[in-house]
């Protein structure tokens, strides 16, 4: 039996804990946007600070966070960086996505495997945010016998959580027999997949994490 409790002390952080908003968050964001503007260009602070009459030091400065610039400077800025004044804010305060499904009405998907009798149900998908993690929640359901058991393999970190039925499946070389309560988590990049279909229909959640290509 595996130790979860080593585990939950190790979390990184309090899934229930309220962030305080940060004083200079405001001035964070539009440090991160200049910077990330200016790296798209090819310039260095010392051509942007040349171009915006700044010094190095007070471009530094802003780059970082630590201080709060004028309008003006915003404006000398922008136009050293050939943007709209709000394209410095764009990141402040940005909408957070949410998707709700209801019962029975998560996106069916051909996957790999839907020959064998399985059914995939994309439960809920947003196409980026901000802490660049891709998260994919399925609803797998087994309800054919076959004797093609498909192993896949791909980037990200994996978490089953049985519902229903009874499968024995794989991760690399270990067989673990799962039923209802049972959950798996797991390193994607090693071959995994049901290895045995005990008792049908079998019903589990995967819930699939993988950091997003910055070329997306």
């Amino acid at each position: 039996m595996s130790d979860v409790s080593g585990a939950a002390s190790g979390a990184g952080q309090n899934p229930h804990a309220v962030r305080e908003p940060k004083e200079n968050d405001l001035e964070q964001a539009i440090g991160h946007e200049v910077r990330v503007l200016r790296k798209a260009l090819g310039l260095t602070v010392s051509d942007i600070a040349s171009a915006s009459g700044l010094s190095v030091g007070m471009l530094s400065k802003i780059e970082n966070g630590n201080i709060s610039p004028s309008l003006t400077t915003l404006r000398a800025l922008a136009r050293a960086l050939g943007v709209p004044l709000t394209s410095l804010f764009q990141h402040f305060e940005e909408r957070r996505g949410a998707v709700f499904v209801k019962a029975g009405e998560g996106v069916e998907l051909e996957r790999r495997g839907t020959r064998a009798g399985h059914q995939y149900n994309l439960l809920g998908h947003l196409a980026a945010t901000s802490s660049g993690v891709q998260v994919e929640p399925y609803l797998i359901t087994l309800t054919t016998e076959s004797d093609v058991f498909p192993t896949f393999q791909h980037e990200g970190l994996e978490f089953l959580y049985m519902l229903e039925g009874e499968v024995v499946y794989r991760h690399g070389e270990q067989l673990f027999t799962m039923r209802p309560g049972d959950s798996l988590y797991f390193d994607a990049d090693a071959p995994h997949g049901p290895d045995k279909l005990v008792t049908l229909p079998a019903r589990y959640l995967s819930i699939i994490a993988y950091r997003r290509s910055l070329a997306e």
